[in-house]
């Protein structure tokens, strides 16, 4: 699926506001440690899936999206407060994994390089 110039431009908008409401704002201390990595807006402009990162753990995660599910209100608000849009996005909040993702893939690799680097044969 491509992406319309303009929803490019209002995904950007949209990471770089909600990353400083969530950072700055929200003082909701299960945020503390949470980033807005990316953002997806749907072609009609109405969705908006938010992709975050965090420090914690993986068991934090539940709590994480019911801080964030609990201030979408909020977010929504300052954001037709704070932006030029004809429709405010509803938003739909994800734990980015790429970060683990990537982490283990190098684990992997890493262990399948000592693997094949194993002690020298001597012929």
């Amino acid at each position: 699926m491509t992406t319309s110039r303009r929803q490019r431009r209002v995904a950007d908008l949209l990471m770089e506001e909600l990353g400083v409401m969530i950072a700055l704002e929200l003082g909701d201390p299960r945020l503390e440690f949470v980033s807005v990595t990316a953002v997806e807006v749907s072609p009609d402009l109405r969705h908006a899936h938010v992709y975050v990162s965090h420090l914690g753990t993986p068991e934090d995660e539940p709590e994480i999206l019911a801080a964030l599910g609990h201030a979408t209100g909020y977010l929504r608000r300052e954001l037709a407060r704070r932006v030029v849009l004809r429709y405010i996005p509803k938003l739909t909040f994800h734990i980015d994994d790429t970060l683990a993702r990537a982490r283990r893939i190098d684990e992997i690799l890493e262990s399948l390089h000592e693997h094949d680097t194993g002690p020298e044969q001597e012929d």
